[in-house]
């Protein structure tokens, strides 16, 4: 910590900053990414840049985002002999459902360099964009190969959670859709600078193309189950019902659940992804314009 106020390093609140100060945890990092020289590598969160320079020497590429100007200087520094870096000041996100431009035109061009590269997210992320940075990566085209980062051992649960769970939710099925998760390892606040006041936990999430290729609309899939868990203890039912309002009459509602062998009495909480994916492709029949 002494080291970090002799740069004058100040974490920002706003912009969810916990440096992660054990270097062993680093490199369980990145070796839990098992990177080689087939691997682009997109950094959330440079920080002053310490686990930038092991991905660098694992990977083809590293290009790193940081959204604060001092750290940004600060990491450029430490980074000026790194050939395989770009570094982006500015916020990875365009909004919470968006990366920005500037960002996936980066990727873009390092993917682009040889024919058989392959996008992977190694970061320790800033807690407040964890979720969506996660969320939407999953959403690009073309996916990204494996996603290793630090986040809130609570959104780790999410991640992993099983139907009928306390963390089962839209996150849960999202990731699960299409790639296999687990919790790398689990992490006290003392290892940090500041300790946040939360637990916090390493995650893997490995993208199966195969899975994720036989969704017919991924997009409509992540919409819908954002949708319907907004209450996911209430009767699917009445979830359904409340999203499709516009798009579908409680009767269409009935017959698709009919049609599923869903009972009234059936809550959004029980349904694991493979009845989640059936039950989105049955209202895309109905209602294929719906959007959240």
């Amino acid at each position: 910590m002494q080291r970090f106020r002799e740069m004058g390093i100040q974490p920002a609140t706003r912009h969810g900053q916990n440096f992660l100060i054990d270097l062993n945890l680093q490199r369980v990092i990145v070796e839990a990414a098992d990177l080689d020289r087939r691997d682009v590598v997109l950094e959330v969160g440079t920080g002053t840049g310490g686990l930038t320079t092991q991905i660098a020497a694992a990977a083809a590429a590293v290009i790193t985002v940081e959204i604060d100007g001092h750290l940004f200087a600060l990491a450029s520094e430490m980074l000026l002999d790194i050939e395989t870096e770009k570094m982006l000041k500015q916020d990875a996100l365009k909004n919470k459902n968006h990366f920005a431009p500037e960002v996936l035109a980066a990727i873009d061009e390092h993917l682009s360099a040889e024919p058989d590269r392959r996008l992977k997210l190694v970061a320790n992320l800033p807690y407040n964009i964890a979720t969506p940075v996660l969320s939407n990566l999953l959403a690009c085209e073309p996916p990204p190969h494996t996603l290793v980062a630090t986040i809130q051992k609570e959104v780790a649960e999410r991640i992993i959670a099983a139907p009928w769970s306390k963390d089962y939710g839209a996150l849960s099925a999202w990731v699960q859709c299409q790639a296999d998760a687990e919790i790398v390892r689990t992490m006290p606040p003392a290892v940090f600078w500041p300790p946040p006041k939360v637990q916090s936990a390493i995650v893997k999430i490995v993208v199966d193309r195969s899975r994720r290729a036989a969704i017919p609309d991924l997009k409509f899939f992540h919409q819908f189950t954002k949708a319907i868990f907004i209450h996911r203890r209430k009767f699917l039912r009445a979830n359904m019902t409340a999203a499709l309002k516009r798009h579908a009459s409680k009767e269409e509602v009935d017959s698709i659940m009919a049609r599923l062998e869903l009972t009234g009495d059936v809550r959004t909480e029980q349904l694991d992804v493979a009845t989640l994916l059936r039950l989105a492709e049955a209202v895309r029949e109905v209602a294929p314009d719906w959007t959240l």
